[in-house]
């Protein structure tokens, strides 16, 4: 590594929430309570707020400089949901500006800030997010309507509805970005604007360490525009059928380290974003200089993503030493024509993957946008280069896949391919061995792939 992450440091002092006036208590609201211990403790040059052991119902709070949140080991807070307590307001989420309800946990422009402890902060997703049936056995389908009759219908499946108004929101037409009466309008169906669980907004100096963050209502953990990030052996966890339930989002942020860290998410498990489209590249702060290391990925859609918003650009990040079991991906880097941007100098090594369920390794640009189908038909048509996405100088070493369905695809744009990627010392047992399309420059050195009764090898 050529960077170096800053972690914050803080004041030998603790502040109790208990001598706040909060409480243990299952129906008591400690919102109050936890966010007036955090300001005095900002205000007095900072320290430790602790959380003791206990139950701790609480509304949203924001983190302030040189607070350490410190969550005691039996300690287990959960946040409440209600209209009032989460208003709706402009922010930045799938990297460009949306209208989302505010954060369980945020903090904005603030420095030397810390989660820390042992215990459990869950961000009671469940009455946020609506479920897809198939991904439910009968059982936990017919629990869900027991607690809420409202069901849409799309064309892949039925999708549960926690709520009223959230069955109504999905209907509503989302009101126009320059109607000055947007958030009012929208306000009316708040929770199908699912924030994310932890907003970090032009921070410096972070640090998460210890505590399990779960049950997030949209994506987990998100830091946007921060630099000196360090999320460090936490866990993070949603269920598998937790929708939009990404584990870490790190978008448009620098120096940042990710070690001995647990993902068992509903969505991607550690992913690399940069905004998206003509829109973020008004903004020139890439991802970059990211050191990922010693963690483990469950059940998510993705090990190790980059993408699909990436287009400020990502470029050098290490990733070595992790673990991807059951993922529906391995290694998964996504984008589509329109984004723009570029993603160089990656280096994935020393990395042990089992039960994938789809690709060990995909690289694609039809991801949302547009399909390649339509690329090869438009191959002549003349295209903004800034639109164009662009993958390349990516090195994968050292990795073992002792299953997939497919080992290894590679699915450029016609316009621009997908080049100077390196497989190095790679072995993948798979149902199907390897496919490229729009790529050039692919090395191959001692790879192996066991696809069915075959054995491909390219020395």
């Amino acid at each position: 590594m050529n960077f170096e992450v800053q972690v914050p440091t803080f004041l030998n002092r603790d502040f109790s929430i208990l001598d706040f006036g909060a409480k243990s208590d299952v129906r008591f609201n400690n919102q109050k309570a936890i966010q007036k211990a955090i300001d005095v403790c900002h205000e007095q040059g900072g320290g430790r707020v602790i959380i003791p052991n206990g139950y701790y119902l609480t509304g949203p709070i924001e983190l302030k400089s040189n607070v350490n949140l410190y969550v005691d080991s039996a300690a287990f807070v959960q946040f409440s949901k209600s209209k009032e307590e989460y208003p709706l307001v402009w922010t930045e989420y799938e990297g460009i500006r949306r209208i989302r309800a505010i954060s369980p946990i945020s903090a904005k422009n603030a420095t030397n800030i810390a989660i820390t402890g042992k215990g459990i902060l869950d961000g009671n997703g469940f009455w946020w997010r609506g479920i897809k049936k198939w991904k439910l056995t009968e059982k936990e389908w017919q629990y869900c309507l027991s607690l809420s009759p409202y069901v849409l219908s799309s064309k892949e499946t039925e999708i549960w509805c926690p709520t009223k108004t959230y069955y109504e929101g999905v209907l509503a037409k989302e009101p126009a970005y320059d109607d000055p009466q947007a958030l009012e309008k929208a306000s009316l169906y708040y929770d199908v604007y699912r924030p994310v669980f932890v907003s970090l907004v032009h921070c410096d100096r972070i640090l998460i360490e210890g505590v399990t963050l779960q049950n997030s209502p949209a994506w987990n953990v998100h830091p946007l525009f921060c630099t000196n990030f360090t999320l460090k052996n936490a866990s993070i966890k949603n269920k598998f059928s937790a929708q939009n339930g990404d584990g870490l989002d790190l978008e448009s942020c620098q120096n940042c380290e990710i070690v001995g860290t647990t993902f068992e998410v509903g969505d991607d498990g550690i992913c690399l974003k940069s905004g998206k489209n003509a829109e973020a590249r008004k903004t020139k702060v890439p991802t970059k200089n990211v050191w990922i290391h010693d963690c483990k990925v469950f059940n998510a859609h993705g090990g190790f993503v980059v993408g699909s918003e990436m287009s400020r650009g990502i470029s050098d990040v290490l990733v070595e030493d992790c673990t991807f079991s059951g993922t529906d991906v391995g290694v998964r880097f996504k984008s589509a024509l329109g984004r723009g941007g570029v993603v160089e100098n990656i280096l994935i090594r020393n990395i042990q993957m089992s039960q994938i369920k789809e690709e060990a390794f995909i690289f694609t640009m039809g991801y949302v946008l547009s399909n390649i189908e339509d690329n090869k038909e438009n191959s002549q048509t003349k295209i903004d280069p800034e639109d164009l996405p662009e993958f390349k100088d990516i090195t994968m070493e050292n990795i073992l896949c002792s299953s997939a369905k497919i080992g290894i695809k590679i699915v450029g744009l016609p316009q621009l391919p997908i080049h100077d990627l390196s497989f190095k010392n790679v072995t993948i047992v798979s149902q199907e061995s390897m496919s490229m399309e729009y790529a050039e420059h692919i090395t191959l050195n001692q790879v192996k792939i066991y696809a069915g009764n075959q054995m491909f090898e390219w020395k």
